[in-house]
């Protein structure tokens, strides 16, 4: 049984979302931890357990972040993390995989499948093993209670329902 511990100086947990249907607005997740456990050196029958702080979260703008983490979205104040467990992974490809996952934002729970590239496994200068994946893949924020809408003049919307979850992990191997 391997067990690999998310690298935290060397991973990153984004969110990218439109803004007035015009462009897209970046969000990271500065606090996260995580841990994946494997009976082998690769992603075949691995479990994948991510928990993000919902207080952590920056988009480089204080107004906002203090808006996403208020009841109108996240409430952080009651429900401070995020937590995304892989069940379940198929290969694709050499280096390509699906993570079959479940998600909880707010106490909701749903199913969502995101794609990752393995980028290698090496032995870094240190002597630790390390393990690099990208991962990426869509939820529908109203799903998950994330309901805060605004419509435009012109009657689009000014955050859109869709929003891509982006991760690029690195993890050591423990």
């Amino acid at each position: 049984m391997a067990t690999w511990n998310i690298d935290k100086a060397h991973s990153e947990v984004q969110f990218k979302v439109k803004h007035l249907v015009i462009s897209t607005v970046t969000g990271a997740f500065n606090d996260f931890d995580g841990q994946l456990v494997s009976d082998s050196d690769n992603l075949e029958g691995a479990k994948i357990n991510l928990d993000i702080d919902v207080n952590s979260i920056d988009t480089k703008n204080a107004d906002r972040d203090g808006h996403l983490k208020s009841p109108d979205f996240f409430a952080a104040a009651e429900f401070p993390k995020i937590v995304i467990k892989v069940d379940s992974i198929t290969k694709k490809s050499a280096d390509e995989y699906v993570l079959h996952s479940k998600v909880n934002i707010k106490g909701v729970e749903k199913p969502v499948d995101f794609n990752a590239e393995l980028g290698g496994i090496t032995v870094d200068p240190y002597g630790q093993t390390k393990m690099g994946l990208e991962v990426a893949g869509k939820i529908n924020r109203q799903e998950f209670g994330l309901t805060w809408s605004a419509v435009t003049e012109a009657g689009g919307l000014v955050v859109s329902d869709d929003v891509k979850l982006v991760g690029n992990v690195q993890f050591v191997k423990a």
